[in-house]
């Protein structure tokens, strides 16, 4: 698992190892660490020039000495600040690095700087580290700016110009096509307002551990073995978890086909449908394993495709609307989504908050609605702009486990001393309609076999990911598509 640590928490760890350490060795550490990365990109790159951008503290400190450990390539040093590491600059200079320094303040680069840029292939961001405030300013953006499109940009520590704390969203800033991170990582390498910034993230181990909890978690592959539930030669479909899902309408018919479906391939011990005629005639098409009808049942997933008031359809005898209060009041485990969360936020709003497992899974135009409703006037805007904080009121309104969806899904417990999940597993591709109801099917067998909401959100969001990618790789992905490949990647995951 990778776990991101608050930045006081991270200078404090780094101190206490600072202290037991010859002076400088700290920074010793980082900065080969850090070369030996830049100097396997330069040779896969065939880099005949690197450029490294030094700004002040330490973090321009380890680009520095980085600089000096490259070798067989032109190392140009681009300082950008008032005043550069002194030992740092010193060792680049004695390593015959060319060193070209600009005033912070100014609007313009030398010419000098702007080609020795043009010409990089590989380009260092060492300009602001773990202390910095967001944004770039002066001639740290001017010099970002003129990095050239082709080059290989590596960011030391976190993209410059991103907020740390993984809060506020990037604006003017590095977007790196990797970071290199020293010791642990932070809460900008995992969170959705500044990740897209981080691009590949490698972590180099410097010796700095940490004592106290992490603020945020992401699953990784080698986790999954630890957490999917896998029958014994004692179990049947009932131990193993059965099902219900309250999803699709004679509008919205496939909702109930894809999460259904989705259920199944996850490997349900039994999945029962409820839903009127039209839609149960064709998850049985797709399904015969579903079983129709209510019944017995471990935990069940509700709204995807239903509309939060009774059905307008006269031949609609089991108003879905109807099916999702009478299971909110339930004890049952539930997946909330799409129409259900409208209907749950009413009950929210009147007193009515659930004790049972409860994973909410809206995307960002329904968390803001929820907000709207329960809290105060937002959009969507807000709401992508500040996703972790949106989600935690949300959570924290409800009662329940949040599952906000996004290219970074973020799953976040009701209380606040729980370390918030973080997953990046999909590709732009899965951004198509039905996918949520995809994910909602996963998340469903999970608390159906005993998972807690946490886990079984931040899994099924890992699965569905890697399935998206395994279903069309580097290419378009249909949500049923993503569903039938969800078998094959759990059986990956689990022969690691």
């Amino acid at each position: 698992m990778l776990q991101g640590y608050a930045v006081p928490d991270v200078r404090a760890a780094e101190d206490r190892v600072r202290a037991g350490l010859p002076d400088g060795e700290l920074m010793q550490r980082a900065a080969r660490g850090l070369a030996e990365v830049v100097a396997v990109r330069a040779e896969q790159e065939d880099a005949r020039r690197v450029v490294v951008l030094a700004g002040p503290g330490d973090n321009g400190g380890d680009a520095l000495w980085a600089a000096s450990f490259l070798e067989g390539v032109e190392v140009v040093v681009v300082g950008i600040a008032a005043r550069l590491h002194e030992a740092g600059l010193a060792a680049a200079r004695a390593a015959g690095c060319t060193v070209l320094e600009v005033d912070p303040a100014a609007d313009s680069l030398p010419p000098a700087v702007i080609d020795a840029l043009a010409g990089a292939e590989v380009v260092v961001d060492g300009l602001l580290g773990i202390g910095g405030r967001p944004g770039l300013r002066g001639a740290m953006a001017v010099a970002v700016d003129a990095v050239p499109d082709a080059a290989y940009l590596v960011a030391v520590d976190l993209p410059s110009g991103a907020d740390p704390a993984g809060q506020e969203p990037v604006g003017t800033a590095v977007f790196a096509d990797e970071t290199v991170t020293f010791g642990p990582a932070k809460p900008v390498h995992l969170l959705p307002a500044t990740e897209a910034a981080v691009g590949r993230l490698t972590v180099v181990d410097i010796g700095v551990e940490m004592d106290v909890p992490p603020a945020v978690e992401r699953l990784d592959h080698a986790d999954v073995a630890g957490l999917w539930p896998v029958p014994g030669p004692r179990d049947h479909k009932y131990t193993r978890g059965v099902l219900g899902v309250v999803a699709g309408s004679d509008d919205y018919p496939g909702a109930a086909v894809l999460a259904t479906t989705a259920a199944v391939c996850a490997g349900a011990g039994m999945v029962r449908y409820v839903g009127p005629q039209r839609p149960t005639d064709l998850v049985l098409r797709s399904c015969p394993e579903v079983v129709p009808g209510p019944g017995r049942m471990q935990a069940a997933v509700v709204g995807p495709g239903v509309e939060p008031v009774a059905c307008p359809h006269p031949d609609c005898a089991d108003h879905q609307a109807d099916v999702v209060r009478e299971l909110l009041d339930s004890d049952l485990p539930l997946v909330v989504d799409a129409g259900a969360l409208e209907i749950l936020a009413g009950r929210v709003k009147a007193g009515a908050r659930r004790s049972a497992p409860t994973l909410l899974t809206p995307h960002a135009g329904e968390l803001a609605r929820l907000l709207t409703f329960l809290d105060r006037g937002t959009s969507r805007e807000v709401v992508e702009a500040a996703p972790l904080r949106s989600a935690r009121r949300v959570a924290e309104l409800t009662g329940c486990t949040v599952l906000l969806k996004g290219s970074t899904t973020l799953v976040v417990d009701p209380d606040p001393g729980v370390p918030a999940r973080s997953q990046a597993d999909a590709p732009p591709w899965l951004a198509t309609a039905g996918a949520g109801d995809v994910l909602a099917g996963i998340a469903g067998t999970l608390l159906a076999a005993g998972l807690a909401p946490r886990d079984a959100g931040s899994l099924a969001a890992l699965v569905h990911g890697l399935a998206a990618d395994r279903a069309n790789p580097g290419g378009p992905v249909r949500a049923l598509a993503v569903a039938a490949a969800v078998p094959g990647v759990v059986a990956h995951l689990l022969r690691r």
